[in-house]
């Protein structure tokens, strides 16, 4: 093993060489960093991507997909089958109460419907005399997602605070940008024309929907895939999120995530998150930048740090004397 080791880390002096100019001058740290780069992962942890969710973080969203469901619902007479729990003689309607509990449970429009008319009985509707059973007919109940594309063309719909800025300073510094949301593309890309605005949509790096992948958070499918396709390392991804299960699917890809939480998810759970915020107001890149740093293992960060500082030369021959 000794043999092996020394191939790879830097001898103390060679360290100390690493630190100084060939005019005897001290070198700057990214010099000696460079030497230990195989021993202490310094590279770990450098910002490569922000990659948003969009429903809840680009836009607080909940209450308008509620509303695009029960208008749904209102327009085609939609009511569960006689003798569910759910039967009323009435259009189906989903408060607030019930609906902040589903979307917190279960991501995506179309499982949402499915799991609750698999609980509930698929409804009759004025487009259906009898509960349809084929798959095809299922999927003809997505009408809500048309619904939502008005709410959102309507013009009353707003980014939430600090996004719009973030991504403009994310993309000036050269730093990949990409949207996964786990809704249906169509809806998506509609929203972020319309909130974010044609160019800088058409500048992300990455954009995935619910459509590009089989499983949907918090399956971490959809992270994986985009790490994937923005040729980064998932170790320097950093997600925003809204909610515990995109937290979750955060964490499963390997990748650090902060918490914008809306009025629906402000009680989840977020003990996983490396920052959790009401909105991104006050929050930077170089706030970023060492949220990520910081969630290094403890021994890279350190590495880090001392690379940084003013007493690196005996940082570099004490690390190498040890190892």
């Amino acid at each position: 093993m000794a043999s092996s080791t020394s191939l790879l880390l830097p001898t103390a002096a060679a360290a100390a060489a690493a630190r100084r100019s060939p005019s005897g001058h001290r070198a700057p740290p990214s010099a000696a960093r460079h030497v230990v780069a195989c021993a202490s992962a310094a590279s770990a942890g450098s910002l490569d991507a922000l990659i948003f969710d969009c429903d809840g973080v680009i836009l607080e969203s909940e209450h308008l997909h509620r509303q695009a469901y029960n208008d749904a619902f209102a327009h085609f007479g939609v009511s569960c089958e006689p003798g569910s729990a759910a039967a009323t003689d009435a259009p189906l309607y989903w408060d607030e109460a019930f609906y902040d509990d589903l979307q917190n449970r279960i991501g995506g429009g179309k499982p949402k419907m499915r799991w609750y008319f698999g609980e509930n009985g698929w409804p009759t509707s004025k487009i259906f005399e009898t509960p349809p059973s084929s798959d095809s007919d299922k999927e003809k109940l997505t009408w809500k997602t048309e619904r939502y594309k008005e709410i959102l063309k309507s013009g009353t719909v707003k980014p939430r605070p600090g996004v719009l800025r973030l991504m403009d300073e994310v993309k000036g510094a050269g730093i990949k940008l990409a949207v996964c949301s786990a809704a249906t593309k169509s809806s998506v890309i509609m929203c972020l024309e319309n909130l974010i605005g044609l160019e800088r949509f058409n500048g992300l790096d990455c954009f995935l929907a619910g459509d590009d992948v089989k499983l949907k958070k918090p399956d971490p499918s959809i992270y994986i895939a985009a790490a994937e396709k923005l040729g980064v390392q998932s170790q320097n991804c950093l997600v925003v999120e809204d909610s515990v299960i995109g937290l979750q699917a955060a964490k499963g890809a390997g990748m650090s995530c902060i918490i914008t939480y809306t009025p629906s998810t402000a009680n989840q759970d977020f003990s996983d998150a490396i920052a959790t915020y009401p909105d991104l107001s006050n929050v930077g890149l170089e706030d970023l930048k060492l949220l990520l740093q910081k969630s290094l293992p403890l021994g890279v960060f350190k590495i880090n740090q001392m690379l940084d500082s003013e007493d690196a030369d005996t940082f570099f021959e004490n690390f190498c004397t040890v190892l």
